[in-house]
């Protein structure tokens, strides 16, 4: 997610910023269809009763498309997982350039005050709408006392943001620590280039161990329900393997490997695709025999496992992808990709006022959701361009100022 970005990029730097572009337009369409799935009651529970369904789903409208839900479902398994891995990539080439304390200090520049200042501010107004649609009094004064009433201080989106925060500290802890272990990871992961199988291998198998036991302990579903910080339970250990796996694939070189545009997973996209799709199906069959009931033991570690493959598949996909056939220069994905983090902190408060005003107009939910996708892009994008303009807010989105003149 986050990536340097430099004069004259190799084909696979240029490939994976067009892929951070690629996935900021995924995470708005994501955000802009949640309100239209099929299989989410239409029923809104009070905005102060658990479980608190609209930290998930702020708005729910009665217009709904059974194609979003398969788009959503895909996009929940692999999306973050691969966010991990992307922002992994550049973090040992950035530790080499300067000490650990230098790279602390702008990690925590980059992700720790814009979590704030979005936790703080963005997100309660972003959710302010999930609150008018069952609310009694529709004062903000009001939704203020609900808000500060709540058990928790729900961090929307930006969740990823204190989770990467906490993940490069411990890669800086490691680098002070073990000095030469990322060296070490890198020429692990560089051999995956000749023996990706055993690559494969040991990834799905950390991973497993990662998930599988927090998934069976708390679900795949729950969230924390208290304090500051937002966890999905079962998750954290697993996208720490995969923003372990980036690192070593950083270490070992974005030009050559894994992630080179002539490399293993470049050649062979279609089968990545294919493989995607299989274990994304497996696990929907298998997620929906655990949801009729008491699934038998057995039946929940197998659909914990196949969320595994269907994570580590989803992600080497859709990488492929973007090696395969995104490593030429576009003005659209390179000024989509310098506006990136900008656009996640920012687009969700878009996303959900669109969906409230849309509630009552009679639109097929397909219309509704490219609505609120074109005109939160356009909204955020003019957002980015006038807060850049201000020194806090450059601080906030921390891209050059140069970036704005790609939009």
């Amino acid at each position: 997610m986050l990536m340097a970005r430099s004069g004259s990029p190799s084909p696979s730097s240029l490939a994976l910023s067009n892929l951070r572009a690629i996935t900021i337009l995924i995470v708005v369409a994501f955000h802009a269809m949640l309100a239209y799935l099929v299989w989410v009651p239409v029923k809104v529970a009070d905005f102060s009763s658990p479980p608190w369904g609209w930290r998930s789903f702020p708005i729910v409208d009665g217009h709904r498309f059974f194609g979003f839900d398969l788009f959503c479902a895909w996009q929940d398994v692999y999306l973050m997982a691969l966010f991990f891995f992307l922002s992994g990539l550049f973090v040992a080439p950035s530790l080499r350039r300067k000490s650990g304390w230098a790279f602390l200090r702008d990690r925590v520049i980059r992700l720790g005050l814009p979590f704030v200042f979005g936790t703080l501010v963005l997100i309660p107004l972003a959710l302010y709408p999930a609150y008018l649609v069952t609310a009694s009094d529709p004062r903000f004064s009001a939704f203020c006392n609900a808000w500060l009433a709540l058990p928790f201080w729900t961090n929307g989106p930006l969740w990823f943001l204190w989770q990467l925060l906490a993940l490069n500290v411990a890669v800086v802890a490691l680098y002070w620590l073990a000095p030469q272990a990322i060296d070490a990871l890198g020429r692990w992961s560089a051999a995956a280039a000749t023996r990706f199988g055993r690559y494969f291998a040991v990834l799905i198998a950390a991973a497993a161990v990662a998930y599988v036991p927090l998934a069976l302990a708390f679900t795949p579903w729950a969230w924390s329900d208290s304090g500051l910080l937002a966890v999905q339970f079962c998750r954290p250990l697993l996208y720490a393997v995969f923003f372990f796996a980036g690192v070593g694939v950083g270490a070992a070189g974005i030009d050559r490997g894994l992630v080179s545009v002539d490399g293993i997973l470049a050649r062979h996209w279609a089968r990545w695709l294919g493989a995607a799709l299989a274990s994304l199906f497996l696990w929907m069959g298998l997620t929906g025999l655990t949801m009729k009931g008491a699934a038998p033991l057995a039946v929940e570690i197998a659909a914990d496992l196949s969320f595994v493959v269907a994570c580590a598949s989803g992600c080497f996909f859709l990488i492929a992808a973007s090696l395969r056939f995104a490593a030429k220069q576009s003005r659209l994905l390179d000024s989509l990709s310098a506006n990136a983090y900008g656009l996640y902190l920012v687009h969700y408060d878009f996303v959900v006022w669109l969906q409230y005003a849309l509630l009552g107009a009679a639109l097929f939910a397909a219309v509704k959701a490219t609505i609120v996708f074109g005109v939160t892009l356009l909204l955020s994008s003019l957002t980015i361009f006038a807060v850049r303009r201000i020194p806090f807010g450059a601080l906030l989105i921390g891209a050059p100022r140069r970036a704005v003149a790609t939009s």
